[in-house]
């Protein structure tokens, strides 16, 4: 279809298994099944008619069961066109292939049953989804850490060449802050209540009458379908709706994944632009439609881009969560239809890309080389005062002789454009007592490292690896790239 307007997250960015989460099918068979456990938990709660039957049997249960999966759309949109309420309709349609049990769909629910339940159930589930492709680079990112533990490369900060580390090192920076990421994500989903069934301002009122005052037993209602439904708890008070909160302590944990994914981007970025690390270039990739020689760092721009999207996303939630008025208001809906999913969609985008860019990283370890012999020999000065003065020299003379030759070996090179000739004008003077061959060996990338490599060995060992090894069973994701 070509005529109308489709998401790019669904076209370009997220997998097909994140859409589906998000799908009009995944929601309508998770009401049916909260429909049921609502039906099963009034039936073993003993609810009855006036005359003391059993006003829900075994037999009911079976039928609406036998009809979970198979969805009568075209049911349900037909009877929509009438009532103009999609709960009503899909109860309606549930009562069609299921005549023995539809006078007990949905007994004493709210549209809030249905709908809040399966949004807290969807973010669940695709909360799951993150963690699971989150795990999945952290993983290809120590594999890359120790692949390039050992190699130097000149640090940055400000931009600036500062004190060296290795390439493996600064891609720990990296998986710290997605573990970061993945603490919080956990957090949120061992968090994750239902809303239970509270009816329609959270007093549960219309159970309290179909179960003739029973307090005891209307209290046991939000447990049971807790555990049919697979979670622990419900939320022990509410208004209609489960408080709008959730969808923004939600969001905020994916806002800082795309924080985490934003921070990796622009340093891959950065890196490709200096020679040193380039991300994934396939053979009859374009660059450019007008410089055909151009490799534009595409993937990790597509990475920046959603992940602007979803931190600026998340102050919808947070707004829709202040603006509430008392048990509840329906400014969120439409709000929250697009935010929500869409946050998710774009998250799941952004992992299979940050995926996907490790997996294929090209690392131009003679470039990094260069580039940090370039610089080496001003970072190194006090390390060849030092010798020097070991070899007999005068600290204090030898410190302003120093001084005046990176004055002007910096001066070649940013005036001139020549290459830095710190270490010939030291060599050249007698009075440090070294060669050129004394103050190369000094100069070894090696010796400016600190414990890079050491610290990121045990990061590795003792910080990651225990992560992974817990989660060897979902370890192997591989992205698939649409664009």
């Amino acid at each position: 279809m070509s005529d109308k307007y489709v998401s790019p997250l669904s076209e370009r960015y997220a997998s097909k298994e994140m859409q589906y989460i998000f799908s009009p099918d995944m929601k309508f068979r998770t009401w049916r099944k909260l429909w049921i456990a609502l039906a099963e938990t009034e039936m073993e709660l003993g609810l009855k008619d006036s005359d003391g039957s059993p006003r829900i049997t075994q037999e009911q249960i079976d039928e609406l069961k036998a009809h979970v999966e198979d969805i009568n759309y075209d049911v349900a949109k037909a009877r929509e066109k009438e009532v103009r309420h999609d709960v009503m309709s899909h109860v309606y349609a549930y009562g069609v292939q299921c005549p023995k049990a539809a006078g007990i769909i949905h007994l004493g629910a709210t549209s809030c049953y249905v709908g809040d339940n399966t949004d807290i159930i969807v973010m669940t589930e695709a909360l799951r989804l993150v963690r699971k492709k989150l795990i999945n680079v952290i993983d290809e990112l120590s594999k890359f850490a120790d692949t390039y533990k050992d190699l130097p490369t000149l640090a940055f900060t400000h931009f600036q060449p500062a004190q060296p580390t290795t390439v493996g090192k600064r891609a720990t920076l990296w998986i710290q802050e997605l573990l970061l990421d993945l603490s919080d994500i956990e957090y949120m989903i061992s968090q994750q209540k239902l809303l239970g069934s509270k009816g329609t301002t959270g007093t549960q009122a219309s159970f309290l009458e179909l179960f003739d005052g029973d307090h005891e037993t209307v209290k046991k209602i939000d447990g049971k379908i807790a555990e049919k439904m697979g979670f622990t708890a419900c939320y022990p008070v509410s208004g209609q709706t489960y408080s709008r909160k959730v969808d923004a302590r939600v969001l905020n944990v994916l806002s800082g994944i795309a924080m985490s994914a934003h921070k990796f981007s622009n340093d891959i970025r950065l890196l490709q632009h200096l020679k040193e690390i380039e991300e994934p270039f396939e053979k009859n990739q374009i660059g450019s439609s007008a410089m055909a020689y151009k490799r534009n760092p595409m993937r990790s721009e597509r990475i920046a881009s959603l992940a602007n999207y979803v931190m600026a996303d998340a102050l919808n939630p947070s707004i829709t969560a202040a603006t509430q008025w008392f048990e509840r208001t329906l400014d969120d809906s439409a709000n929250k239809r697009i935010s929500v999913p869409e946050a998710f969609l774009a998250v799941d985008g952004i992992l299979d890309l940050y995926l996907n860019v490790v997996d294929g990283l090209v690392v131009y370890d003679k470039v990094i080389y260069q580039r940090f012999m370039k610089e080496i020999p001003f970072m190194a000065t006090e390390n060849i005062m030092m010798d020097a003065v070991k070899r007999g020299g005068n600290r204090q003379e030898l410190h302003e002789k120093i001084r005046t030759y990176s004055m002007q070996a910096g001066e070649q090179v940013k005036k001139y454009g020549n290459e830095n000739n710190l270490v010939d004008l030291i060599a050249a003077d007698d009075a440090f007592g070294m060669s050129k061959e004394d103050i190369v060996k000094i100069l070894e990338p090696k010796n400016f490292v600190g414990r890079a490599p050491e610290q990121t060995v045990e990061f590795l060992a003792e910080v990651v690896k225990p992560i992974l090894d817990a989660n060897r069973d979902i370890l192997g994701v591989k992205a698939d790239i649409t664009v």
